[in-house]
């Protein structure tokens, strides 16, 4: 195992464990939790830090697939440091092409960034509460696009992983926010506050 591999690992199961926490005590959809919010700020200064190390992304071939997989989980967590995901969005595009990165999990990561940053999501793969209560991507403007899109990598077409996505939060408990708009200002402010606009 690559010297980096494990240390990648464990940051993954701290922020899971801390996850699987919140769905036990059922405030997982309550807003971003100060301790979610420090281990996402502690694992993404450890993966820099690998990073800076691997003068790279953490791909497979530099770490193999389940710790690559894991600095990924890392990156996607990381949305208090905007200028560090961007880094890795970067990073991660440079690796795909060069054959080397994992496309789906760029496009994840683009997607996620848009998102944060106000613009329109090319894959579709970022869900959040509708003003209906439904669990839907957001930011989508041409669903057929997005569609061709997420074939070419191989990913189900958007309505199907809706309905995925929506069993996935029932499943964990979350529902929607009892106070939507409370919680768009809440998240419109946050964004301001950690630098996403």
């Amino acid at each position: 195992m690559h010297r980096h591999a494990a240390t990648l690992l464990e940051l993954q199961h701290r922020d899971l464990d801390y996850r699987d926490e919140l769905i036990r005590r059922s405030t997982l959809g309550d807003g971003y939790d100060p301790g979610m919010a420090k281990i996402h700020a502690d694992n993404a200064d450890a993966l820099a830090r690998i990073i800076d190390n691997l003068g790279g992304f953490p791909t497979t071939d530099l770490v193999g697939p389940e710790a690559s997989a894991a600095a990924w989980l890392v990156v996607q967590h990381a949305i208090g440091s905007p200028d560090f995901m961007r880094r890795c969005r970067d990073l991660l595009a440079t690796a795909v092409a060069a054959g080397t990165g994992d496309a789906v999990q760029l496009a994840y990561l683009t997607d996620r960034i848009a998102v944060f940053e106000g613009r329109p999501q090319r894959y579709g793969t970022q869900f959040d509460w509708d003003a209906a209560g439904e669990l839907s991507p957001r930011g989508v403007i041409d669903v057929a696009a997005v569609d061709l899109r997420r074939g070419a990598l191989g990913l189900r077409p958007l309505a199907e992983q809706t309905k995925i996505m929506r069993e996935r939060a029932a499943r964990d408990g979350e529902r929607p926010p009892e106070d939507g708009a409370a919680r768009r200002a809440a998240y419109e402010g946050w964004l301001r506050e950690v630098g996403w606009r």
